[in-house]
Order: structure tokens, then sequence, then C-alpha cells
């Protein structure tokens, strides 16, 4: 199962590379729309990295606070950091995105 999934995303991947790499010069548009791309796939990974992050956090803590009732303050609050910690990965990512959608350095 896990051959066939990378196999048909590796597909997909060339599949979309390759009219960029046989197409001829082109001018800045080609830039921007494959800049726009990366941006978009560059946050949909972020999210899906800090939600996955941010599930297995949660479980711990509740795992921790039912194991330990007592213990539920601090675990709430290293939680809370936790989380704040991972959330700003997100956001980093996005101020990555957003300077390469408006600020482009490449063109």
């Amino acid at each position: 199962m896990r051959r066939k999934l990378m196999t048909a995303l590796n597909t997909i991947a060339l599949l979309a590379v390759a009219s960029t790499a046989c197409a001829a010069e082109g001018t800045g548009g080609d830039v921007v729309s494959m800049i726009a791309i990366a941006t978009a796939i560059g946050i949909g990974l972020a999210a899906l990295g800090c939600g996955i992050g941010m599930g297995f956090g949660l479980r711990g803590a509740c795992e921790g606070t039912a194991r330990n009732p007592d213990a539920g303050g601090q675990i709430t609050v290293t939680m809370l950091i936790g989380l704040a910690l991972i959330e700003s990965l997100a956001i980093y990512t996005l101020v990555i995105d957003l300077i390469l959608l408006f600020a482009n350095p490449f063109l």
C-alpha cells in the first residue's frame, strides 16, 4: 500500500513539473505562478504538520491528566506553551509565504 501511494505521488509530482522542464524560456509570469503553487503547498504542509503535532500534544496532556488529576494544572500550562510554540511554526511559514508572494525576491 505504501509503495503504491509513493508511486502515485511521484507520478503526480513528475507530471506537474514536466511542463516546466520542457518549456522554452518564459516570462516572469511563469515564476509567479510557480511561486504561488509553492506557497500553497508550503502552507498546506505546515498546517498539516502543526495539526498533527497539536493533536499528539493534546492527547498526551489528556492522558497525563487522566493518570494524575492532581497535576492537571501544571500539565495544562505546559500544554498551552507547547501549542503556542507549534502554532508559531505555522505563522512563520505564513510569513515566509507572504514574503515570497508579495516581496518576490526572484523577480
